[in-house]
């Protein structure tokens, strides 16, 4: 309890500049119903700014996300997971959040070199032959510069901002806290489930702080694509170690996906060094014409890549956006930080294949029982869920397969589970927004680019893999497994049951809606009998008092049978509006 309240004191002032921007944006009434109206005093000297009450005019979306642009790295990095939460807002956030740009000011040189010092063990220029102090890029969590390896690579340095770790930790401790205080305090807040978003954030933005972790992820995507070839193009190979991939591969042997090779006798968790990617960036759409690279082409091996990483891998690139992609010599495409990465269990992806193909094949049944199983537990008017998914299907019947937006589709069912108040698992959600990226891309690419075509495939192979003989021996293996494992742990269960009833520590809930409703009655009449003899028995012993002689008195009557009287008309009355109440309601 002491650390806690030590921690809440050191990151107050954090929380009054916080509660400064909401106000400026006109989001004081919230900050007040989260319970900051102490914090709301402190900011009150934001209320000066001469562009507070325009800020304020601004649609809800464009605030929050300019709320968010100057709330600093952890809320813009918040802004884009929610991005992905097309399950929980409307078209109109998603576009605003997806409009966070991830930059900010450079950090001098002198900065970094003195942090590099410390994690490379050795002055920066000691262990490369250059390196350029004008950064590539710098975003809010790291800042990216060029260099060159002794031995002659070319190489970028990805280094972390001084002192960020600090902040990101203080806005986290105070998103958990201003979470679990939305939750219980709003019930308009409630359906975008506050606690779930945060915790969900908490951990991706933790593992995008450990630059060595988003390596380790890089590095497994680069071996799932050793001897990756793609269908209607030229195969490409890998060399066999996942690190060596990217220039200086000889045109026979170079691979058609390129991960950056790590370097990881210096890389760490605020620093990773890896190898540079001379290519198109993949929003310079008109230099890869002049490139004379076959547009269509690129499409479908990106298209081809990902979903690899998605059906088959259940490891993939969540954010596959132009900047994160480059395209190369020989129609080649590099994939570039792999901060955000989505994860899909086997059970996952063949859910994943059965809702597709759901889809595609206008089979209505298939999509909902797929989607229960995603949702969970929570209640869900089934029924009218079913008849909305044969409505949303219906509508694509007889559409050809090349006209099928298979990432918009996908965005529409996760709008109609938010009609249902229905909410999909993290992971899933990051592997809606990875489809609507990759199919946006596919068509700047190729205005003819079919996804739906792409995908049927790579589908068809998956589900065809998952049912060989092998792969039916393998599940039924691991199921017979698992079953002699209860059989095996049963007599310690029985055993540990029995001591437990011996001991009597043997609970048993039953949860019936029904019996719920029943003791609730019970409740109440036991309060009204107890009120009713409370009652009877004032006014029988105010009787007796009144008829008592001596003592203090009140107009005339004895003081405290007066009271028990006016006692028992107070009590009379709850009870008569009791009753009352529970004749209107059961009426109604």
């Amino acid at each position: 309890m002491l650390w806690q309240a030590l921690a809440t004191a050191r990151d107050l002032g954090r929380l009054h500049q916080i509660a400064a921007i909401l106000v400026r944006y006109g989001f004081g009434d919230m900050v007040r119903r989260l319970g900051l109206a102490a914090a709301l005093e402190k900011a009150g000297t934001a209320l000066h700014w001469d562009d507070a009450h325009a800020l304020a005019h601004l649609e809800a979306p464009a605030r929050v996300r300019r709320a968010l642009e100057e709330l600093g790295p952890t809320f813009i990095k918040l802004g884009q997971v929610l991005s992905s939460r097309v399950d929980l807002f409307e078209p109109e956030w998603i576009a605003e959040f997806s409009r966070l740009q991830d930059s900010a000011p450079a950090v001098p040189w002198e900065d970094l070199r003195a942090q590099l010092l410390e994690d490379l063990g050795a002055p920066p220029e000691d262990l490369f032959a250059a390196i350029d102090t004008q950064p590539l890029a710098a975003a809010s969590i790291a800042q990216v510069h060029r260099a060159r390896l002794q031995g002659g690579s070319e190489v970028v340095l990805k280094i972390r901002r001084p002192g960020i770790r600090p902040v990101i930790e203080a806005d986290l401790r105070w998103l958990l806290r201003l979470a679990d205080m939305a939750e219980s305090e709003s019930t308009e807040l409630r359906a975008f489930r506050p606690r779930q978003i945060v915790r969900q954030f908490v951990r991706s933005l933790h593992r995008e702080l450990d630059f060595a972790s988003e390596c380790r992820s890089a590095e497994r995507i680069a071996a799932n694509f050793v001897g990756f070839h793609d269908n209607g193009a030229a195969p490409g190979t890998v060399p066999g170690a996942a690190g060596k991939v990217g220039a200086g591969a000889t045109p026979d042997t170079s691979p058609i996906i390129v991960i950056p090779r790590v370097f990881w006798q210096w890389t760490g968790e605020r620093v990773c060094v890896q190898e540079f990617i001379a290519g198109i960036p993949g929003r310079q759409l008109a230099a890869v014409d002049a490139a004379g690279l076959d547009r269509p082409l690129l499409a479908r091996r990106g298209a081809a890549a990902v979903l690899k990483m998605i059906i088959e891998d259940g490891l993939f690139h969540a954010d596959p956006h132009p900047g994160n992609v480059f395209y190369l010599p020989g129609n080649r495409i590099a994939f570039i930080d792999f901060g955000m990465v989505g994860r899909l269990g086997e059970q996952r992806r063949a859910q994943l294949i059965a809702l597709l193909f759901g889809l595609v094949q206008q089979k209505p049944e298939r999509v909902v029982d797929v989607l229960l199983d995603w949702t969970g537990d929570g209640a869900v008017d089934e029924s009218g869920l079913l008849l909305e998914i044969e409505t949303f299907v219906d509508q694509y019947h007889g559409v050809p397969l090349k006209q099928l937006r298979l990432g918009r589709m996908l965005a529409d069912l996760a709008t109609l589970l938010r009609g249902h108040r229905l909410v999909l698992p993290a992971d899933l959600a990051l592997l809606v927004k990875a489809f609507i990226s990759l199919e946006g891309m596919g068509r700047e690419l190729d205005p003819d680019f079919e996804m739906a075509s792409a995908a049927m495939p790579l589908l068809e192979h998956a589900l065809h893999q998952r049912f060989t003989p092998g792969a039916v021996l393998k599940r039924s293996w691991a199921g017979v497994t698992e079953l002699l494992g209860l059989l095996a742990d049963l007599p310690q269960d029985v055993s540990n049951l029995l001591r437990a009833a011996r001991r009597g520590r043997l609970e048993v809930h039953i949860d019936v809606t029904h019996l719920r409703h029943v003791g609730d009655q019970l409740d109440r009449a036991a309060n009204r009998l107890a009120v009713g003899i409370v009652v009877a028995a004032l006014i029988i012993g105010s009787s007796i008092v009144m008829t008592v002689p001596g003592g203090p008195t009140l107009l005339g009557l004895p003081f405290f049978g007066l009271l028990g009287f006016l006692g028992a008309v107070g009590g009379s009355i709850w009870l008569l509006r009791s009753i009352g109440k529970s004749g209107r309601a059961e009426g109604g």
